[in-house]
């Protein structure tokens, strides 16, 4: 990422904390689905919000292959929130 990326990211990444903040998540919720926004963006060096359905699909294929359903469903959430 670039710094202007990365600046963007910084910034949409906080937002999604605050919401979730603000939604009243409890902590750990807020956790896992920070670290899910943090493995997707470090997974294709973008930020999330640059990402298209192949992507997505291909992120979600690697996950099933590497972690437990219960990691993809976290993440699954945690990114239907990060793009609302």
């Amino acid at each position: 990422m670039n710094t202007s990326q990365a600046q963007r990211y910084n910034y949409l990444y906080e937002q999604h904390l605050i919401n979730l903040s603000l939604q009243g998540k409890r902590p750990s919720t807020i956790d896992g689905y920070s670290r899910a926004v943090r493995r997707i963006t470090a997974f294709f060096d973008k930020s999330p919000d640059d990402l298209g359905i192949d992507e997505l699909k291909q992120y979600f294929n690697s996950l099933i292959q590497a972690h437990s359903w219960s990691t993809v469903k976290i993440d699954r959430n945690a990114l239907q929130l990060f793009y609302r």
